[in-house]
């Protein structure tokens, strides 16, 4: 087959997998514009189709189940923040452990305030789905890469699991959201998150400059 009749044999998948990804993303769309509106277990997968215009068959050719979005809501945050992390080190110079947990903060903060009402209903979904026991923290993950490259650099003086740094870490960002969640007016989530850091930071060991 040559180069014309190969790439035109092509296109037609590449057509169908663009639909494909137009029709989730209209899905996931719907679904959590419901979920904020109505609540989480107030919607149902009937719905969810209705909201994007699609038959009710249609959406379990991309989500088995409703609680597979509360997953792909964690998915999207999780690249959303490692995309934010890579853009925010951008031209920077330094590598301290305190300015890239800063960094991871307030990345953390800007996608959390973007959306305030989602993340308060999606918060609320994915405790009730029983995520927080069920899915890996992603966050923690993240966070202990970042000590861990500090205790590589030999910016932590002590050595100590950098994994249960990490999940530490996590474990305060969670607290934190799920208050100013509930009151995102009379809590400042930013400034929450950066008070974590110094006192984790303080607490990990002797660190250098």
């Amino acid at each position: 087959m040559n180069d014309s009749l190969e790439a035109e044999a092509q296109a037609p998948a590449g057509r169908r997998e663009r639909n494909k990804q137009r029709v989730r993303a209209r899905l996931y769309d719907s679904a959590l514009r419901l979920f904020t509106e109505r609540g989480y277990e107030q919607t149902s997968v009937d719905q969810i189709a209705e909201e994007a215009d699609v038959a009710r068959g249609t959406f379990f050719n991309h989500f088995q189940r409703k609680e597979d979005l509360i997953t792909a809501w964690g998915a999207e945050r999780r690249v959303r923040l490692r995309d934010g992390l890579a853009a925010s080190e951008s031209g920077h110079t330094d590598h301290s452990l305190r300015q890239v947990l800063d960094r991871c903060m307030d990345v953390l903060a800007d996608i959390n305030e973007q959306e305030q009402q989602v993340t308060r209903a999606m918060l609320t979904a994915w405790v009730k789905a029983g995520r927080p026991i069920l899915e890996e923290p992603f966050a923690g993950e993240i966070f202990a890469e970042v000590v861990e490259a500090a205790r590589q650099r030999g910016e932590i003086a002590s050595p100590m699991d950098t994994r249960l740094v990490g999940n530490l870490l996590r474990d305060a960002y969670l607290g934190a959201l799920y208050r100013w969640s509930q009151k995102p007016v009379s809590a400042d989530l930013r400034t929450e998150l950066h008070a974590v850091v110094d006192i984790v930071v303080s607490g990990v060991g002797r660190t250098r400059g």
